[in-house]
């Protein structure tokens, strides 16, 4: 795998405000992606994806999170932040944690301008990130989601999925009077500055209706953009059951009706709070 050279004005440049710009000026400047890529027991397609994420020449840094594997995962990532010492950084939860877990411990290190959500199997197509990054050219887009939904010839995902994702879409959509196609889609896009002032508790596949929940409280508007999917079966390694389809419309509720607060609505102060037990690809290997 040959890392893509990325531009000089994405690696070196820093990013001035674009809230403070002119939009002329603004639309020319590139923001820095963080790829953030959680990721437990995928030690099939870790290597895959990555790759086709430094492909594309976006990203000014990739974080994975390995969330206590028990396979080879690890151990892939290792290799690949040697291929890639300048692009990709592997970080390990010593026991599971949960996706959101995962993501909030990324957060916790993204120095980007943008964060993006990759999941580590295969089901979405880095291809993408053109068409999800291109509403940010707007200076007032705070918040991107890809919409498996808003793409009709994509395969469907079993009954139970496919319906139970348009009910949550629905609910969101009524909650918090906003129109969203695909609440629990794996590809969410958010100004990292923003997605820290969520302060996000979430641990496991609630981190995505808590996210979803508090960036609509806050009165920011998700854009959608089209994407394709490839749904992959529980066969094939689908982690998402049921019963965190009945969690996400818990969390959807609790954050409509909580009332606004530092830690609810996307406020100044703070960001994620950081896992313990966190550990570093090349502390790892100096223990090792």
């Amino acid at each position: 795998m040959d890392t893509l050279p990325l531009r000089p004005s994405v690696l070196l440049t820093p990013t001035p405000n674009r809230q403070t710009l002119p939009p002329r000026i603004a639309a020319f400047i590139v923001p820095k992606l963080s790829v953030i890529i959680p990721a437990l027991n995928e030690e099939a397609t870790i290597g895959t994806i990555v790759d086709a994420v430094v492909r594309t020449g976006l990203a000014y840094e990739i974080i994975v999170v390995d969330d206590g594997s028990t396979d080879g995962t690890f151990r892939v990532l290792r290799q690949l932040e040697k291929l890639h010492p300048r692009l990709l950084r592997a970080l390990r939860h010593v026991q599971p944690h949960g996706k959101g877990a995962a993501i909030r411990t990324a957060l916790d290190v993204a120095t980007g301008d943008i964060v993006l959500i990759q999941d580590a199997d295969l089901e979405y197509a880095p291809s993408d990130f053109p068409a999800l990054l291109e509403p940010f050219n707007d200076p007032a887009v705070d918040a991107v989601y890809g919409s498996r939904n808003l793409k009709p010839d994509n395969p469907r995902s079993s009954f139970t999925f496919y319906w139970g994702g348009r009910l949550l879409s629905w609910i969101a959509s009524t909650l918090f009077h906003a129109r969203i196609t695909d609440e629990s889609t794996g590809y969410k896009l958010v100004r990292t500055d923003v997605i820290r002032r969520c302060r996000l508790k979430a641990t496991g596949f609630d981190f995505c209706p808590e996210l979803t929940g508090r960036l609509l409280r806050r009165g920011i508007t998700i854009h959608e953009v089209p994407i394709s999917y490839r749904p992959r079966s529980v066969a094939e390694g689908k982690k998402i059951r049921w019963r965190d389809g009945a969690i996400a419309v818990f969390v959807l509720l609790r954050e409509r009706l909580r009332r606004s607060s530092a830690t609810t609505s996307c406020a100044r102060s703070g960001g994620a709070l950081p896992i313990p037990d966190a550990v570093a690809a090349e502390e790892l290997a100096r223990a090792s």
